[in-house]
């Protein structure tokens, strides 16, 4: 991370240690909060996902958050288990991997809900840019390497830009290559944009517009 193009994100940054500090301790108050009201929904959802197919209530996989540290992100499993050792580890339209289940949590999100561990850890904030696998980062830029700056986001405008991206991987020959040399540069200019513009009211913009776009 340490060249002359994260450099000018990271003088930027610098300058609003007071904006990143509220940031911090806003995403561990919401995050306890919504975890005390939306537990019976957690309980509903668990059973749900065990009921419906075989395999573990969560789903863990390791991403890539700020300063490039490695952590693991929590989700309700949506796909069938071993799903990445029969297909891409990006999601197509109509993913036959993705359960009965995981169609409607995918859909409204609800799948993200347990990331809010994630939050409380401090490894990832309600807005950021969305954690990648460490195969997709290895294909970043010099200046893609600045999205890494702050902490990796549950929502960002691009989630709600690409919130369609399985449609758009439907009909390719090759998910993966797609992704990286269409798809992802496309989404690192947005979150790049988020880095350079950070502050705590676009952060609760943003965070308004998920709900919105979710609802929708």
């Amino acid at each position: 991370m340490k060249n002359d193009d994260v450099r000018k994100y990271y003088d930027i940054l610098s300058k609003k240690t007071a904006s990143l500090l509220f940031k911090r301790i806003l995403d561990f108050i919401l995050a306890l909060i919504m975890l005390i009201v939306l537990s019976p929904i957690f309980l509903i959802v668990a059973i749900w996902v065990k009921c419906d197919s075989k395999g573990s209530v969560f789903f863990r996989q390791e991403r890539v958050t700020r300063y490039g540290k490695i952590f693991h992100i929590i989700k309700f499993r949506t796909m069938v288990q071993n799903a990445e050792a029969i297909g891409s580890q990006v999601t197509v339209d109509h993913d036959s991997r993705v359960t009965r289940a995981g169609h409607f949590l995918r859909k409204t999100r609800l799948d993200e809900l347990p990331q809010l561990f994630n939050i409380l850890s401090g490894s990832m904030s309600f807005v950021g840019t969305r954690p990648e696998v460490m195969k997709y980062v290895k294909c970043y830029t010099p200046e893609m390497m600045a999205s890494l700056l702050l902490p990796a986001g549950v929502t960002s405008l691009t989630s709600i830009k690409f919130k369609d991206e399985e449609k758009l991987l439907k009909d390719a020959d090759d998910a993966d290559k797609v992704y990286v040399e269409d798809v992802l540069p496309l989404k690192m200019k947005i979150n790049l944009e988020y880095t350079e513009k950070f502050n705590i009211f676009f952060d609760l913009k943003v965070m308004f517009m998920t709900v919105i776009a979710v609802l929708k």
